[in-house]
């Protein structure tokens, strides 16, 4: 059975949703923090220390898709 698309067009395409998910994810973070803030100014450090926290986690998973890109560049992939 013949693929419909490359593998390497596949890898790609993945690391594109990678880049997209995280990007909808810090945003939604970042704006349910600003909201939480904006409800509870007195609780803004607290918030802010997490959203940070969480922002961080997020980030890195796009981090280790981009590193993984670089992986398969030079295994020849």
């Amino acid at each position: 059975m013949e693929a419909l698309l490359s593998p390497q067009a596949a890898y790609h395409i993945g690391i594109g949703v990678a880049a997209i998910g995280s990007g909808v994810g810090l945003g939604l973070a970042v704006s349910k923090a600003m909201e939480a803030m904006g409800r509870q100014p007195e609780a803004a450090a607290k918030i802010q220390t997490a959203m940070v926290i969480g922002c961080a986690f997020i980030e890195a998973l796009t981090i280790y898709a981009l590193i993984s890109n670089f992986f398969a560049a030079v295994a020849g992939f």
